[in-house]
């Protein structure tokens, strides 16, 4: 937790309501989402029980299973949720549009991409293991299941891989999303449940933010966001529910669990939508879309996979896939951060107080300075920055502002000692002032203008240099057999 969170931590105890860290949304949010709601069976890894899903706040649909330790319910509610979430996901593969590549091929990317939105990180893990658990069935020989199934497995296997990638939206927990953007007054573990989260940001009228959530602890009145289930819930409901339904399995008996199962997801399929609302009442952030533009870009690239009848994917990665695949978040972690500080200064002021970046006033400038003589001369305009906040960057180092993209600067000297109350920083800027004898106009701050340098950059990382799959060293397993699925691949000890 950084010292600006803790801050506002404190001040939302002081006020009785969530404080604001951001100044806007960094996430995206789709203007069709499909909010999905799952529970499970407790005790049973991957045994759905319920969910509730759908794009209409109004038209919730209710999926059960009546007997979830019956594999052909839950096969056959796997069908089910196929029958919403296919359809959802495959709309988005009609319209596309050409996007142009420098040094490239031109390339097809489709115009918008499915969100799905869960209620916590535990729903978005849930999601995989439904998607681990299907993937691999077969729809022929022994033990067949409905073609939608194992198709909808390997959505599902996608949605939660391409959760763990920092800044992607394609499936978001709504839990991670609000604390994103809002302090609370309790304990990050506290803020993992969804109805006291959701008090603290908008407590109701003539309550403080502490007293909704104290009211929100509640299971009779706000049941567990999932996939967990209250204990009390399903001793005293649904298990009299369920013995109810193996005596006699008759559509009363399936009906009493549905209505059952409703009023434990009612109350969180309304705290979801309250929390889409909570966030597109955010201004976006400038580099959300281009992060979006990625997602659609994953997207379109898996639906092509799918289209050239590409297999299941793989249990578990390689040696050199599972290396790539960790250089691939660390990448898109530390490009993540620095986007978010770049679009937000509240969130740049956390990286002030640590000295990676400083803010202050342009007190000169010097727009046609140069260096070098002859063909060798070089525009080299310099800037005096007068700054209050700590400067730890050494002479030399590069700067980038997030006020000018493409705009970089070398810091040519700091005067002033550390505890004095401000101190100038000459900059000579060595990037995006155009090519021209005289700079672009705007391009050099002016006299008077307030700025932010920070040594935090989102320039092109290039890929890790990993051998190749069949080059992998012995003391990794060595060359990884090719993968073919089998049925060995659908045995799981919890499936």
């Amino acid at each position: 937790m950084s010292a600006l969170t803790a801050l506002a931590r404190l001040r939302a105890i002081r006020d009785g309501v969530a404080q604001p860290i951001t100044t806007v949304r960094h996430c995206h949010v789709a203007p069709q989402p499909m909010v999905f709601v799952p529970l499970a069976l407790s005790g049973e890894a991957a045994a759905p029980l319920a969910a509730m899903i759908g794009t209409d706040p109004g038209h919730p649909r209710l999926l059960v299973v009546p007997q979830p330790r019956n594999r052909d319910l839950r096969f056959a509610f796997t069908a089910e949720l196929a029958e919403v979430v296919l359809p959802y996901v495959e709309g988005f593969r009609k319209d596309t549009e050409t996007v142009e590549r420098r040094g490239g091929e031109p390339y097809e990317r489709c115009l918008e991409a499915p969100q799905i939105l869960v209620p916590n990180r535990q729903g978005a893990a849930f999601v995989g293991l439904l998607g681990r658990s299907t993937r691999f069935r077969r729809i022929d020989g022994p033990y067949p299941v409905h073609p939608s199934v194992p198709l909808l497995g390997r959505w599902l296997t996608y949605f939660a891989d391409r959760s763990q990638q920092p800044g992607s939206c394609l499936l978001m927990a709504a839990t991670e999303a609000l604390g994103l953007h809002w302090a609370t007054g309790q304990s990050g573990l506290e803020d993992a449940n969804l109805a006291t989260l959701v008090s603290w940001i908008d407590p109701p009228a003539g309550m403080t933010g502490a007293q909704a959530a104290l009211e929100a602890e509640d299971p009779l009145l706000w049941p567990p966001a999932g996939p967990v289930t209250d204990p009390g819930f399903d001793n005293e409901v649904l298990a009299p529910a369920v013995h109810a339904y193996e005596e006699a399995p008759t559509e009363h008996s399936v009906e009493r669990i549905a209505q059952a199962l409703r009023t434990q997801l009612d109350p969180t399929w309304r705290l979801m939508w309250r929390a889409v609302e909570l966030l597109r009442a955010l201004p976006e952030g400038t580099r959300v879309r281009e992060r979006w533009e990625t997602d659609r870009g994953s997207f379109t690239r898996f639906t092509e996979r799918l289209a050239e009848g590409g297999p299941p994917q793989a249990r578990r990665d390689g040696a050199v896939g599972a290396a790539a695949r960790l250089a691939g978040l660390e990448r898109a972690r530390a490009s993540y951060d620095v986007q978010r500080a770049y679009d937000d200064p509240l969130v740049m002021a956390e990286y002030r107080l640590t000295g990676e970046a400083f803010a202050g006033t342009v007190t000169a400038a010097d727009p046609e300075h140069t260096e070098g003589e002859g063909r060798s001369r070089k525009l080299r305009p310099l800037v005096t920055v007068t700054t209050a906040d700590p400067v730890r960057q050494a002479p030399g180092t590069v700067v980038g502002s997030p006020d000018r993209r493409g705009h970089a600067a070398e810091i040519v000297e700091i005067s002033g000692d550390e505890g004095v109350e401000a101190v100038e920083v000459v900059l000579k800027i060595v990037k995006g002032m155009g090519r021209g004898k005289s700079p672009t106009p705007g391009s050099v701050p002016e006299i008077g203008e307030r700025v932010t340098y920070t040594s935090l950059t989102d320039d092109f990382q290039s890929s890790a240099a990993l051998p190749d799959p069949e080059l992998t060293p012995w003391t990794h397993g060595g060359p990884p057999q090719e993968y073919v699925p089998s049925d060995e691949d659908a045995q799981e000890e919890w499936s």
